[in-house]
């Protein structure tokens, strides 16, 4: 590390995902050395940094602001980055930081910390040799469809993060691409007080989180096992299963589409998804 040195320096720090414990002593180091603290929430960061004891310049560089990131660095070359919990660039802008800071020539360190997906995924119980991070999925639309069947089709484990008041919305979808029995979990307020993490199918997650729930939350879903990769999921009853869309309340162009992922041809499921849409 070149914490002892004056020469332009970017490192992206983790910050606690719960426990303010998990802070690491790497960290506090970096942040005391550090010309300006860069942050997604200055109002979130000047208060981890007052329980360290530390004053540091704050610079607000969220996904409205990255673009004033080669300024920055400029007025401060050596730069601390946080985002407002975990690591700095998975599932926040953090990755134009170092985009940035590598067009300027300027050196990239990433501290290792916390992080909420990979806890989550061990808590799980599921097979985590091999996995796909997720990420936020897109709220709607087509995007949104296309990622949830390959979450249905991957044979490996699928992580990912969502919001408190979308939960019960991707469950159901879950549901709908992947089948009521996949195996899957739910982790939420990771190192808080309230840490919880219920494991079940995604139907038994979909009824018992079908009110909402709060804090920071993280999806974790069992892989297609190899006896559906195999067999063709045993020829799926491709029409209880456009019904059960339909009851849910999708449309017909969504349930072409999930039905194609989950095999039937694009004729036949065309036919299929306005027959149960217009019985619905």
């Amino acid at each position: 590390m070149t914490t002892d040195s004056r020469a332009p320096h970017v490192w992206l720090v983790p910050t606690p995902v719960g426990h303010l414990g998990d802070l690491t002593f790497r960290a506090v180091e970096v942040l005391r050395a550090c010309d300006a603290v860069a942050c997604e929430d200055t109002r979130r960061t000047g208060a981890l940094l007052a329980h360290l004891g530390l004053g540091k310049p704050l610079v607000r560089l969220d996904a409205h602001t990255m673009h004033r990131a080669p300024q920055v660095l400029e007025a401060y070359p050596r730069l601390a980055y946080v985002s407002d919990a975990g690591t700095p660039g998975i599932s926040d802008p953090g990755t134009e930081l170092v985009r940035a800071a590598v067009a300027a020539e300027i050196p990239v360190e990433v501290l290792p910390g916390a992080t909420a997906f990979v806890p989550a995924l061990v808590l799980s119980g599921l097979p985590a040799a091999r996995f796909t991070f997720e990420g936020f999925l897109p709220r709607s639309g087509r995007e949104r469809r296309e990622r949830l069947a390959a979450i249905a089709a991957r044979p490996e484990t699928t992580v990912l993060y969502e919001s408190p008041h979308r939960l019960a919305a991707t469950l159901a979808d879950l549901v709908g691409a992947c089948g009521e029995t996949r195996p899957a979990s739910v982790t939420r307020e990771l190192s808080k007080k309230f840490e919880e993490t219920v494991r079940g199918t995604l139907a038994e997650l979909a009824a018992r989180f079908a009110e909402g729930v709060r804090g920071e939350i993280v999806v974790v879903v069992a892989g297609r096992p190899a006896r559906e990769a195999v067999l063709g999921e045993e020829i799926p009853d491709h029409a209880a299963l456009a019904r059960s869309w339909a009851q849910a309340g999708k449309g017909a162009r969504e349930i072409r589409e999930l039905l194609m992922a989950r095999g039937l041809r694009k004729n036949d499921a065309y036919a299929l998804a306005l027959q149960v849409t217009q019985n619905a």
